[in-house]
């Protein structure tokens, strides 16, 4: 089996598929790429059972076989080289062997049959979404996940579609997202839950594309194919807590501010709080925005004034920094509204501007309780 491949193009879609391989797989296999050749398309594959990504790449070639190629080995190796064409033989003896303009490098190959099948979905349902939308909604979703093993539907975002819209939503029960969009339909209604490591390994590929995706899905795993690239995942299984039933209604009280300058005023003040609370109060009055943080145990605070616009009646409220300012960061407004009841009831954080036709993000964020 030989095959002729650029180093460079041949590196750019491999060190994408490495993203799947773990550190530590409790199958040696899959420490391996999969490379199964067709005359002139290889077909490239990584897995960690869970899931499985899979690249066709153009090759020159006449033959056609399968090996399994360690993938740490041949990365190390292929980002040293500048541009150039490679020669790949895989011979007899169990070693690929790689020709550059200066040189040979043998590797060992496990034999191909070997590697874990990737998943067929039987039946599955479809729907098509730009790359950028969804690019979008996962990195405005994904900071919010929860890492808590005991909760492991929290640890995923939830893909809910229906034929008005769109619907990613995304809580670790402190903090919740909700991104929606009305300008993208799916044919018929659906929900999943989806993992965060293939939305990470999504989103990284996904900024640079500006095709359609297609998402398939059936009730235990999810393909999404665009380009050359297929990634085919396992679902995480339960039923996605009642999210709107923690946002509250009737939020009286709304706070519009400039998204920059209250997001380092936060960030500044949230030096001098606890280092376990990360408490910071927003005491407001009128048109102005008292932030202040305290430690008590090195008598050590800080107190900012802002001025705001503001409807409702004055009040206190205490928020942990590190929700904020996670929130703040991920939202790209001018100005942003912070809407609120009571001050043991969520706050609502908003965008005002820089959202697109049929765009729209609700950001929740549970308070903490001031000792006053």
């Amino acid at each position: 089996m030989k095959f002729i491949v650029s180093s460079s193009y041949l590196l750019k879609q491999l060190q994408v598929l490495g993203g799947v391989i773990n550190n530590s797989n409790t199958l040696p296999i899959l420490d391996n790429f999969l490379f199964e050749l067709d005359e002139n398309v290889l077909k490239v594959s990584a897995s960690d059972l869970e899931t499985t990504m899979i690249a066709n790449l153009e090759v020159e070639s006449e033959d056609s076989g399968s090996i399994a190629v360690p993938a740490r080995l041949l990365l190390d190796t292929l980002k040293t080289f500048p541009e150039q064409p490679l020669t790949f033989v895989a011979g007899d003896t169990n070693t690929i062997e790689i020709s550059s303009n200066h040189g040979k490098y043998a590797l060992a190959y496990a034999s191909g049959e070997e590697f874990p099948n990737a998943v067929e979905l039987d039946d599955p349902s479809k729907v098509t979404i730009p790359a950028a939308v969804l690019a979008t909604a996962v990195s405005n979703t994904i900071f919010a996940t929860g890492n808590d093993d005991l909760r492991p539907v929290m640890s995923g975002v939830f893909f809910q579609f229906s034929t008005e819209g769109l619907t990613f939503v995304a809580t670790d029960a402190h903090k919740l997202v909700k991104y929606q969009r009305s300008d993208v339909q799916a044919s018929q209604t659906a929900e999943f839950i989806m993992p965060k490591k293939p939305l990470n390994l999504l989103k990284g590929i996904l900024a640079a594309s500006d095709d359609d995706i297609t998402v398939e899905y059936n009730d235990s795993n999810a393909k999404f194919s665009f380009d050359n690239v297929e990634l085919l995942c396992r679902l995480i299984d339960g039923k996605y807590p009642n999210y709107e039933a923690v946002i509250p209604k009737e939020n009286p009280n709304k706070l519009t501010i400039d998204r920059n300058q209250f997001l380092n005023s936060v960030r500044r003040v949230s030096i001098f709080s606890n280092k376990t609370t990360h408490q910071i109060r927003l005491k407001i009055a009128g048109a102005e925005l008292n932030i202040s943080a305290e430690d008590i145990d090195y008598s050590n605070k800080a107190e900012e004034r802002l001025t705001c616009d503001y409807q409702g009646d004055d009040m206190q409220i205490g928020f942990n920094s590190r929700f904020l300012v996670e929130m703040l960061n991920n939202l790209n407004a001018n100005d942003v509204s912070l809407e609120m009841s009571l001050p043991n009831r969520a706050g609502i954080l908003t965008p005002v501007d820089g959202l697109d036709e049929g765009e729209a993000v609700t950001m929740l964020v549970m308070p903490v309780m001031l000792n006053n």
